[in-house]
């Protein structure tokens, strides 16, 4: 999981839990998501990096780009 590109599919910031769409399996799951760095807002529709995975549905992402 961890290195794996996602989508941004619910905003994620402070106060925000957010949500991410990331390919496994075949096809697509959606995960609970926090910005990696504090504070951060990712908006909807960012091309996010999995930088952490906490089982089962919750990962920590950063901007893929950016």
């Amino acid at each position: 999981m961890v290195g794996e590109l996602g989508r941004v599919t619910g905003a994620i910031g402070p106060g925000l839990v957010g949500e991410v769409m990331v390919r496994v399996r075949g096809g697509a799951e959606a995960f609970l998501a926090y910005a990696a760095e504090p504070g951060e807002r990712i908006e909807r529709g960012t091309l996010v990096l999995v930088v952490e995975y906490q089982p089962p549905r919750t990962v920590y992402v950063s901007p893929a780009y950016g």
